[in-house]
């Protein structure tokens, strides 16, 4: 397949604007909705989306086993979704965008332990110095943790325990059914929890909600436009400019001017990240998503 670098990178930076777009609403639109309930009407109403291609879906035939493998996932994402969602409205937006890096690197640890894929000790470091840019960002002893920080460790270990089961799926069906099979999964899951702490939304917070499902599923579709026009060594370094946009965005409209220990956290975690793309990128394996790839 010909690579086409200067459109992957395009692509992926409208991606990013996408996901920064799903960031800002949430946390402008959702702070007066229980975290379940917004997640619920997010992916509730995200399922119109699906509509043009529910004939093709229901068409496709799906083994008992591969049924719990994606009730699992969907279980697993569903969680993460609640705790992304819970810390949107509790921490800066900064430091959201810093923590979920992580992904990567909890798949990379869960692919080791669960796959068996080797893990080397330049990835054992890489690892490392990732859980050293939390440390910097999180400052335990020199500043208060709040619960949005650990809803986000939380969020990030269940982010990559989904793409852990998404692998094997992925596989067997075409990438629309297994992201059509979340959808549904996920907005099931997400109903109980909704149900618990349910208030009565206004038209308003389903304008709200139904804009972040729409750009959810651009930034779902432009991503996936990123990865077929250039290789993930390229695209990769170009997500780490929601960094940027999410200081810029914080700064700008929510009154969260920009910390130094989480900019320089960030940047040691993204380096993590980038060293292990680069790797996975070079080996052809395929085991390390961006981090935006399991996002919202």
């Amino acid at each position: 397949m010909p690579s086409h670098p200067i459109q992957g990178i395009l692509w992926m930076i409208s991606t990013g604007l996408c996901f920064i777009a799903v960031t800002a609403i949430v946390k402008y639109a959702a702070q007066d909705l229980p975290a379940a309930e917004a997640a619920f009407l997010r992916y509730l109403l995200g399922l119109v989306f699906l509509l043009p291609i529910a004939r093709t879906l229901l068409a496709t035939r799906i083994s008992s086993r591969d049924l719990k493998f994606f009730a699992a996932r969907g279980l697993v994402h569903t969680l993460a979704v609640i705790l992304w969602f819970y810390a949107m409205t509790q921490i800066p937006i900064a430091e959201v965008t810093a923590m979920n890096y992580l992904n990567p690197v909890y798949v990379t640890l869960g692919a080791a332990i669960f796959l068996g894929e080797t893990l080397a000790l330049r990835r054992i470091l890489a690892v490392v110095a990732a859980l050293l840019g939390v440390v910097v960002i999180l400052r335990p002893g020199f500043r208060e943790i709040e619960t949005g920080h650990l809803a986000m460790l939380a969020t990030a270990a269940l982010f990559g325990a989904s793409y852990l089961f998404a692998k094997p799926l992925s596989g067997r069906y075409s990438a629309t059914m297994v992201v059509a099979m979340l959808s549904v999964t996920v907005t099931v899951g997400l109903a109980p929890f909704a149900f618990a702490v349910w208030r009565t939304p206004t038209v308003a917070d389903l304008g709200w909600m139904f804009l972040v499902a729409a750009f959810a599923t651009a930034g779902h579709y432009t991503m996936t436009r990123a990865f077929a026009a250039a290789p993930i060594s390229v695209t990769q370094p170009v997500t780490f400019l929601q960094m940027v946009w999410a200081v810029l965005l914080g700064w700008a409209f929510f009154a969260e001017p920009p910390d130094g220990f989480v900019i320089l956290g960030a940047l040691i975690i993204i380096a993590s990240v980038s060293f292990i793309a680069w790797r996975e990128a070079r080996l052809k394996r395929g085991v390390t998503p961006p981090h935006v790839a399991t996002k919202h």
